[in-house]
């Protein structure tokens, strides 16, 4: 038996789809069924994230899924994480795997969430003054103009920045570690078309406010 481990040759073939595993759990979905019985995907936006769970079945509930869907994020990196024994990698990976499952969940036909909390989650452990500095920007962006949508374009659309700037203060990240950055905001960001179209149209809910 090793005792510093699993047998990283063995298990390193899990971490990938364990990690879409993960991603994909519906946590809106579960939790508008448990708070209220109906289905979220058939009210407000259809979306089954932390907004639009708020939106349906309050406040509270769109708080424990931001936080459920971030820390699915965060538990499947720290899976790869102790897997790969810190492979850097390997956790990479398991953070893109993570945030294409709530995207394109098996069991919701390929159609889940916007990955902005999921994609918070995964980067705690890569690199957590990047999410803190995203978080602060949103919650700015937020309390400034009201748009919750407008908030998560702008902090995913700077993460990769956040991420080159702050990985490794001085040096570039490796570029294992940068592109797959760029890909899951690339992700996110196509995910909000919607609301990229209707905050250029003026027609984007604001917080506090019906449409």
């Amino acid at each position: 038996m090793n005792p510093h481990g699993p047998h990283i040759p063995e298990l390193m073939p899990l971490i990938i789809p364990l990690a879409y595993l993960l991603g994909s759990i519906p946590f809106g979905l579960l939790i508008v069924k448990m708070a209220r019985g109906t289905d979220v995907r058939k009210s407000g936006s259809g979306n089954i994230g932390a907004a639009n769970v708020a939106r349906t079945a309050g406040y509270l509930s769109g708080i424990l899924t931001l936080i459920l869907d971030a820390a699915k994020g965060f538990g499947a990196v720290w899976i790869a994480m102790h897997l790969s024994h810190g492979n850097m990698r390997w956790m990479i990976a398991a953070a893109v795997a993570a945030v294409v499952g709530h995207v394109f969940p098996f069991g919701l036909g390929f159609r889940g969430g916007k990955g902005v909390a999921t994609g918070l989650g995964v980067f705690i452990l890569i690199c957590w003054q990047a999410v803190v500095a995203a978080a602060v920007l949103w919650i700015l962006i937020v309390a400034f103009w009201r748009y919750s949508s407008l908030g998560s374009v702008v902090a995913t659309a700077a993460l990769p920045v956040f991420v080159y700037l702050l990985y490794a203060p001085g040096h570039a990240p490796p570029d294992f570690v940068t592109f797959p950055t760029v890909c899951i905001s690339v992700l996110v960001l196509l995910k909000h078309r919607a609301n990229i179209h209707r905050l250029i149209a003026g027609e984007e809910n604001r917080i506090g406010k019906s449409k």
